[in-house]
């Protein structure tokens, strides 16, 4: 049997489709003092519990003329300042951060009934820590990265090969692989951040530090 035949004989009954949150509640007493605090202690969690990269987050950017678009890619800085994530500088997703300066994440951690929501201005990181994670990452990610002409059109799978094999030998004799001149990072700096924890009958808790004139507060969302 190939996998057309078993996926024609899947029907999907999609009104019907549901899960029973009972995972967990979440009380503005409970919250961390700050937004940073709160979402490093449940990204720990969620580490903890076995969750698949946690710090995968759902970056949703929009064009000049508002049409949106959505990718996931990897939070790899969080702090005070922000949510740093790294990536092509020529892709589509820069093209646009670049352009209207602003973003949305969200972190969907499904199998906790939790989700958190990051949304603000986007910033370019400071070459120091672009370096700085460059030196962390494996080097073959470093030779994917010089490789890859990140969301342009290629003719096929054989001329990707093809781009790493030439970097591969560009760089056989390389002790280290520098940060090519068009990868870095981008910080999210937010201006809301909701943090959502299913609760049953859709009666969802959805807590949200947003930054006001006179610092951050703390408000409820009805679910």
């Amino acid at each position: 049997m190939t996998d057309a035949d078993i996926t024609s004989n899947i029907t999907l009954d999609l009104p019907t489709m549901r899960a029973h949150y009972e995972g967990g509640s979440l009380d503005e007493s409970e919250l961390a003092t700050t937004w940073h605090e709160q979402l490093q202690f449940w990204l720990d969690q969620a580490a903890q519990q076995g969750v698949v990269e946690p710090n995968a987050m759902v970056l949703a950017t929009a064009d000049p003329q508002g049409r949106p678009s959505s990718r996931t890619v990897l939070a790899k800085g969080l702090d005070a300042r922000g949510v740093v994530f790294f990536t092509n500088y020529t892709s589509t997703k820069s093209h646009e951060l670049a352009a209207t300066r602003y973003a949305s994440a969200t972190f969907p951690w499904y199998s906790l009934q939790r989700q958190a929501h990051v949304r603000g201005t986007v910033e370019k990181v400071d070459v120091s820590e672009t370096r700085a994670y460059w030196a962390s990452r494996p080097r073959e990610s470093q030779l994917g990265a010089w490789a890859s002409p990140q969301s342009v059109v290629v003719h096929s799978r054989h001329n990707l090969d093809a781009s790493l094999a030439n970097i591969q030998r560009q760089f056989a004799d390389a002790e280290e692989v520098p940060v090519p001149p068009h990868w870095g990072g981008w910080r999210i700096r937010p201006e809301i951040v909701e943090f959502w924890q299913g609760r049953r009958n859709r009666m969802h808790d959805r807590l949200r530090y947003k930054l006001t004139r006179d610092g951050w507060k703390v408000e409820r969302l009805g679910p």
